[in-house]
């Protein structure tokens, strides 16, 4: 398995990127995993030297020589920039040099990249971002989280079909649970996408949907797939991460200025809190898959150093072992959803 990563992209790249991709190479030495770090090769290879002794791991740098960033257009910038990090790691998965591609850096430049180089799934007219979020008791698949933020019916029908493929292949949930983020339970809540989407959902054989579910049951975990579209999905997404950190800043302010008692009782229960930060860090579930594309990507947070990058290469590695694409190919053919937009 070869597994391409823009070694440019993101606040922390290439330095972050490379480190955590050479903790990877370490981890995943006796299974037959190569890394390639698509980017400035001078760069790369600095920032390798600086690891130890990267030429003995399954490691390979690709040169390019530009880079998208955040204020690029994206659509423009993927045809302008023929040689940009992210079109040149894409290009590796089209020739079929590698098999996944993973990138930190512009979320609408990777979309516009992974579109243009490697096309849609048929059946599926617009990709969507599948974010994995902690939940009480195990992972709630949210999607989509960014890719697509003027969704239609169908577009929401064809992300419950790949939510649910990836929850079940992926995340090993069986027979996952699927709902339409809402304003309510009942049928009839909701403005009118949602209310054209939900008979259509029911009409799925492949999807096990469960009705509308509200914002609320995304951490209860009362839900497996939140279906909904990129640009709620995104406000969802942003405000969970914002919470979370919050939360624990609180926490950690509050002991700071508590009493001596409060402060033993603290260090009593710091493994708990440790654990609670880990289950709540995105760094550790890596990257969310952009699914309905022919082939593998794997998005990661902007902000993402090296512990986030070598998450994203084990989800790459799942999402590869697991056939995702062609099991999201075979069912939207069962499905009878064929044409494209």
């Amino acid at each position: 398995m070869r597994v391409a990563v823009d070694a440019m992209g993101g606040d922390y790249g290439p330095d972050e990127i490379v480190l955590g991709a050479f903790q990877a190479a370490q981890e995943y030495e006796q299974e037959g995993i190569e890394i390639v770090l698509v980017g400035d090769q001078a760069q790369i290879i600095q920032a390798l030297d600086r690891h130890g002794k990267w030429k003995e791991r399954n490691i390979t740098v690709q040169h390019a020589s530009e880079v998208i960033d955040m204020h690029d257009s994206p659509g423009a910038a993927v045809r302008k920039k023929k040689d940009a990090s992210v079109v040149v790691a894409t290009g590796l998965v089209k020739q079929g040099h590698c098999d996944v591609v993973i990138s930190a850096g512009s979320t609408g430049g990777a979309v516009a990249a992974a579109l243009f180089g490697l096309g849609r799934i048929k059946g599926i007219e617009r990709p969507a971002i599948a974010t994995p979020i902690p939940n009480l008791i195990g992972t709630t698949v949210l999607l989509d989280s960014g890719a697509n933020v003027d969704s239609k019916p169908k577009h929401l029908v064809q992300n419950a079909i790949m939510g649910s493929i990836y929850a079940e292949y992926v995340l090993n949930i069986p027979r996952p649970r699927v709902g339409l983020l809402n304003i309510g339970e009942e049928e009839s809540k909701g403005n009118e996408q949602a209310f054209t989407t939900y008979p259509l959902l029911t009409q799925l054989n492949s999807v096990n949907f469960i009705g509308n579910v509200e914002g609320r049951d995304i951490p209860k975990g009362t839900v497996d797939v939140v279906v909904c579209d990129g640009f709620v999905g995104n406000i969802v997404l942003k405000f969970g991460e914002g919470l979370a950190s919050a939360i624990l800043q609180l926490l950690k302010q509050s002991i700071k200025s508590s009493s001596l008692w409060t402060k033993m009782a603290a260090m009593l229960i710091m493994p708990t809190l440790k654990g609670l930060k880990k289950k709540l860090d995105y760094a550790e579930y890596g990257g969310a898959p952009l699914l309905g594309v022919n082939g593998g990507f794997i998005i990661c947070h902007g902000s993402s150093r090296a512990k986030a990058i070598k998450s994203a290469i084990r989800v790459a590695k799942e999402f590869t072992e697991q056939e995702v694409v062609a099991h999201i190919r075979e069912t939207i053919a069962k499905e009878g959803i064929v044409t494209n937009e």
